[in-house]
């Protein structure tokens, strides 16, 4: 395994349930990386129905785990969607069928999201949505994989003629049987490095934490809103544990050339800002200064925000994507099973892709 954000980190582990030896390479942390940060959204609603299966059973490994670990893993207070769009994907959660979603009302609006200013628009709930407890997840797994993980930088891959696969970090030279890159912005350079060029659009993104003003609230869900009402068309807001603090992001992202410099680099600055203001309005229930910031690369594929895929080059296997975290219990033992020789599942190939709207 060459990186050790959460699919990585999910893949090995989907590993070591076979009673495969595994090793995994990472250049620092476990999890500081693009699977940084405290809170991630765990939803089941997406334009493509193939990618609200997957999500719906990525769910169940992660009540799976968070069982056998004896560790939240996803919160239970659900995801509440706000916007025309909330809708139309609610029809295609409906379509695939086994989710508990549902329309709610401006009373139910408000009751689940305490800290949101008046809204009487369009609002769908989904049930077994909610926070995913990231540094839970991230620490467990580490932590069950511990033997197994190696700090350090892989420089090269090199597949062999007898089929084995070289790879050199920056601390030493072995030899595998089958390698997976899940190394986010460093993938595709990888990939290259073997013949592949993968289409993956490197940009990046800015989410701020905001604490609540006045006493947590029991219970609160996790927030999208494509809206417009409150003057954003595309934001998504998580609790982090306890409820005390709030993490706000906008689903826009600053464009950022192949060597990682910012295109404009205003921009990042700007996506702050309208973060901001967009509290101000929308969330009365937080006090308006951020706390906390994170700044994370973001690496998508051409046909959509949620689009995920596997290219096989030998025994190589190479994955890119965004918006992965809620996918990747399903998505590590997919991987697992074609490290394994069990195939890798059609929806995942490149041709597939997975996550585009249907028509």
């Amino acid at each position: 395994m060459i990186g050790g954000g959460i699919v990585g980190l999910s893949t090995a582990y989907a590993l070591r349930e076979q009673g495969v030896p595994v090793r995994l390479y990472e250049a620092g942390l476990p999890g500081t990386g693009q699977s940084a940060g405290e809170s991630r959204i765990f939803r089941h609603a997406h334009d493509d129905p193939r990618l609200v299966a997957f999500a719906r059973e990525s769910r169940g490994v992660w009540d799976e785990w968070a069982e056998h670990f004896g560790v939240e893993l996803v919160s239970s207070d659900g995801v509440v969607a706000i916007g025309d769009s909330a809708l139309a994907r609610l029809r295609v959660l409906d379509q695939v069928g086994g989710v508990e979603a549902h329309e709610i009302d401006a009373a139910e609006v408000a009751q689940r999201m305490p800290l949101l200013a008046g809204y009487s628009g369009p609002a769908v709930l989904d049930e077994s949505g909610g926070a995913i407890r990231t540094r839970a997840a991230i620490t467990t797994l580490t932590g069950a994989l511990a033997d197994a993980v190696t700090t350090s930088e892989v420089i090269s891959i090199d597949p062999r003629a007898d089929g084995a696969v070289e790879v050199r970090s920056v601390t030493d030279r072995a030899v595998y049987s089958t390698v997976v890159v899940c190394a986010g912005r460093e993938t595709a350079r990888l990939a290259r490095s073997v013949g592949l060029s993968l289409p993956v659009r490197l940009a990046a993104h800015v989410r701020l934490t905001f604490d609540v003003k006045a006493a947590a609230p029991a219970r609160v869900a996790c927030l999208q809103d494509s809206s417009g009402v409150f003057g954003e068309a595309g934001v998504y807001a998580t609790p982090l544990p306890g409820n005390s603090s709030y993490s706000v992001g906008l689903s826009d992202t600053v464009g950022v050339r192949d060597d990682g410099t910012f295109i404009d680099p205003a921009a990042i600055r700007s996506l702050d800002e309208r973060a901001r203001d967009y509290v101000t309005r929308a969330l009365p229930g937080l006090h308006p200064e951020p706390r906390d910031f994170l700044h994370c690369w973001v690496t998508d594929l051409p046909w959509s925000e949620d689009g995920v895929a596997v290219w096989e080059a030998g025994s190589v296997f190479f994955v890119a994507g965004h918006n992965l975290f809620k996918q990747a219990p399903s998505l590590g033992r997919a991987l697992a099973r074609a490290a394994t020789g069990g195939g890798l599942r059609a929806e995942l190939t490149p041709e597939a892709r997975l996550g585009e709207a249907q028509g």
